[in-house]
């Protein structure tokens, strides 16, 4: 068997170098020094207990305990690991594979605070699907052949960015902040590339 973990066009990412030290502390049960960056780029430096790593869709992640409880660090934000000779604590009824799914039920709820039900072709629905993964409710087809589905993102932005592609081929028929971001960039796109 054979994995290639690159898309299409894309180059292959390869392992992060600070994987091997993090697992090495992971294992030896070491406390880390790590230099982080954050979603804002301000950087912090705290003394962390490394629990486990999870690669998601060629993105790791460290599961690790610090003083104020349980934390998820993306490695590509690390921008320092050093182990120390600290014994790192553990709970004793920690299991990654529970902890990464609390992780990532916390992050699918944020990815879907605002929703909208659209009609669309029953054929193209597995299209949707694909644009909004586990963010898309599919519904009752109608006698016109379209299919009611919800979809949600953080944003009505978002999910009008998502829908702005398929012109009149989508229907959003309960969002009217949604609506207004498409008639936004509607008017965007009119003004500028209408002809004359």
């Amino acid at each position: 068997m054979l994995v290639d973990p690159a898309g299409w066009g894309e180059s292959d990412r390869g392992r992060p170098e600070l994987v091997d030290v993090l697992q090495n502390a992971v294992v030896r049960r070491r406390k880390v020094w790590l230099t982080y960056a954050g979603r804002t780029r301000e950087e912090s430096r705290r003394l962390i207990d490394p629990w486990g790593l999870i690669d998601k869709d060629d993105i790791w992640y460290l599961v690790a305990g610090t003083d104020k409880g349980q934390r998820t660090f993306r490695i590509d934000r690390t921008l320092e690991a050093t182990v120390t000779e600290i014994v790192a604590d553990r709970p004793d009824d920690f299991e990654l594979s529970r902890a990464w799914q609390r992780v990532v039920g916390d992050v699918e709820r944020k990815r879907s605070l605002e929703s909208a039900t659209v009609l669309v072709h029953d054929r193209f629905v597995w299209v949707l699907r694909g644009q909004f993964g586990r963010h898309c409710e599919v519904g009752e087809t109608l006698d016109d052949g379209r299919t009611r589905v919800r979809v949600a993102a953080p944003t009505p932005l978002s999910i009008a960015q998502y829908l702005a592609g398929w012109g009149d081929q989508v229907e959003v028929i309960d969002s009217e902040p949604v609506r207004a971001e498409l008639a936004r960039i509607g008017a965007e796109l009119t003004a500028r590339y209408a002809p004359g």
